[in-house]
């Protein structure tokens, strides 16, 4: 069979996956098939998916709304609770509106390609999350993708865009596999001299980066100069579900033209409850976030010291580079052996050659927790040949 075959080929590259049954919360610490590791995989960056009142939030909406909606968002799904999420968002993005999604991929798939159609064209950093780029590409307008973060690649192609033509620049704001930021004061000084739009995929941002958590745009002190925000619910926020934000307009539209949204059952109620406690604790609690920048410090600092090449990391997601996919997998096992849960991260998540172990600090983890894998980290890159 050729399905056979092209598993068989897979697996010879090392580039088949399989699944890992976790049987417990996925805080600093995580149950796989029985066993308890140290966790390095999660992007609950601020361990807000256990917090007992975000818990608590989600347990009462059950209680009241029961499980699932029933029904997509515009028939009977949209309860007072989303409208109470959605009119939160806005006033943590400080945006006039916002629209919730069921997912992040839903949410970027469902505004591209609402927003953008023939003739228009889209530019797009290379490492934009595989949404992104599906989402340019259904939209069905011209898409250019420019190198990672070069703000003069992008110059130069904007410099050949036809007078009148309606523009889109896209990227993430925190790139979820290298760990770095979008070059994103650049770009949107580039968008206005050319008149485009720009849309900030805030997924690995929101609730970890800024002052106050509320992302890249307060990061680089952007706020009011991006037309289009999106982000998720699921990472540092610790629920799940997704949202877009930007002015009243643009959300009406989605709202009319979306198909992700328009066509699909409504996040269950209890989720946009939790979601709601999870962005209170994060204005009310900032110590959380605080400790999460004091463990990623203590982290980088400790395997850059070793020699690990950690690319051009800012943010709590710290990748060490290996290179070859059979190392990276090597890699994840021995660390597995040592009571450390980090997956090797392989093409095509990542391009050939630059496999990797993602590794992702969260808040809950200790000290000691920080100790103990620095220490394995060095026995294991030294074993392997990598430091």
């Amino acid at each position: 069979m050729i399905l056979r075959k092209e598993i068989e080929a897979l697996s010879r590259k090392g580039l088949l996956r399989r699944l890992s049954r976790v049987e417990s919360a996925c805080s600093s610490r995580i149950v796989v098939e029985g066993r308890t590791y140290l966790n390095l995989s999660s992007n609950n960056y601020l361990g807000l998916s256990t917090h007992p009142k975000v818990k608590e939030a989600a347990a009462q909406a059950i209680q009241q709304y029961g499980v699932g909606t029933g029904a997509s968002a515009l028939i009977s799904g949209h309860t007072q609770l989303h409208q109470k999420l959605a009119e939160r968002v806005a006033q943590f993005k400080h945006a006039e509106a916002a629209l919730i999604f069921s997912t992040g991929y839903m949410a970027n798939v469902g505004a591209l390609s609402a927003l953008l159609g023939d003739g228009d064209l889209i530019y797009a950093d290379r490492l934009s999350h595989a949404s992104i780029i599906d989402g340019c590409r259904m939209s069905k307008a011209t898409l250019r993708v420019f190198p990672h973060r070069d703000t003069q690649s992008l110059a130069k192609h904007l410099k050949r865009v036809a007078t009148g033509q309606r523009v889109l620049i896209v990227t993430d704001g925190v790139f979820s596999m290298d760990g770095d930021l979008a070059p994103l004061p650049e770009i949107v000084k580039l968008a206005e001299q050319h008149g485009a739009m720009v849309m900030v995929d805030d997924a690995h941002a929101t609730g970890v980066l800024g002052p106050t958590g509320r992302g890249t745009l307060e990061h680089f002190g952007l706020e009011g100069q991006v037309a289009i925000q999106m982000g998720t619910l699921s990472k540092a926020v610790g629920a799940f579900g997704a949202y877009v934000a930007g002015s009243q307009d643009l959300i009406t539209y989605l709202l009319n033209r979306a198909k992700s949204y328009i066509y699909t059952t409504a996040l269950p109620t209890s989720l946009a409850a939790a979601s709601l406690a999870a962005l209170e604790v994060i204005e009310k609690e900032p110590q959380i976030r605080q400790q999460l920048w004091d463990n990623r410090a203590y982290y980088q600092q400790g395997v850059k010291s070793m020699g690990y090449n950690t690319l051009q990391t800012e943010t709590p997601i710290i990748p060490l580079l290996v290179g070859e996919s059979s190392l990276a997998l090597e890699m994840s096992e021995q660390l597995l052996a040592h009571g450390i849960f980090a997956p090797a991260i392989r093409p095509p998540t990542v391009p050939q050659g630059m496999a990797r172990i993602r590794t992702s600090i969260m808040a809950t983890h200790t000290r000691d927790d920080l100790d103990y894998i620095l220490e394995v980290f060095k026995k294991v890159g030294k074993g392997l040949g990598i430091l």
